[in-house]
């Protein structure tokens, strides 16, 4: 089908690709500056920042396509048009790498049941695994991935920062760090948890707080408290 994509960023960089491998005719517009007229096809996707939604769909006024936001916390109601709907693909992504869509989840939500059908058929054609799933449960999956996600790769940087100060690369954390994301494909996290926090090794805390400083020290006392809580209440 003929889809618009309004975002140049990394979703819409990856989405562009992706629907445009399935053999979609894509019109991709820059967010910021695009004419109504440009919008064209049975789908427009609009993928910018959060904030930007609105006032992007503000822009296409009563656009009398299916008018879809890609959003995981943004609501579907925060759209105007009386056709409107979300596709949330659940995955991290950048402009430096084009990952594969086929073995992402997506989520679909729309005002319209044919509506509905319309986003899954699209969903589809890019996606193996495609969902149903509505605003309040979106935002509850988005808070998850940003748990699994945002603040995993976090620790990686500051896992890499503790290796810089002895000369050694974050490479040497990849078997680690493969084995730790491997494990929970066959176990729940709780039972794959490891490390001092869960026995509550003063000794080995203290020692580890005592080479850190400012935000690093207190995010390790708070995630080993955590650890320890979770894992003897």
């Amino acid at each position: 089908m003929v889809v618009t994509l309004i975002g140049t960023g990394n979703l819409g960089t990856n989405l562009h690709h992706a629907l445009s491998q399935a053999g979609h005719e894509v019109v991709w517009l820059h967010g910021r500056s695009f004419a109504p007229e440009d919008v064209r096809g049975e789908v427009v996707l609009i993928s910018v920042k959060d904030d930007a939604i609105a006032d992007v769909a503000a822009r296409l006024g009563g656009a009398s396509q299916l008018v879809a936001h890609t959003s995981g916390t943004t609501d579907v109601n925060v759209l105007p048009q009386r056709r409107r709907g979300v596709l949330y693909p659940m995955q991290t992504f950048s402009k430096q790498r084009l990952v594969d869509f086929a073995e992402i989840p997506v989520f679909l939500e729309a005002a319209d049941a044919e509506d509905v059908q319309l986003l899954e058929l699209l969903a589809r054609s890019v996606s193996r695994c495609v969902h149903r799933l509505d605003s309040p449960s979106r935002r509850h999956l988005h808070l998850a991935a940003v748990f699994a996600c945002n603040f995993v790769n976090h620790c990686y940087d500051l896992s890499a920062e503790a290796l810089r100060e002895v000369g050694l690369p974050f490479e040497v954390m990849l078997p680690l760090i493969d084995e730790t994301a491997r494990k929970v494909h066959s176990i729940p996290p709780r039972q794959a948890q490891t490390g001092p926090a869960v026995r509550f090794d003063e000794g080995v805390i203290r020692r580890h707080e005592d080479m850190l400083t400012g935000r690093a020290k207190e995010l390790y006392r708070l995630m080993s408290t955590s650890i320890y809580l979770m894992h003897n209440s």
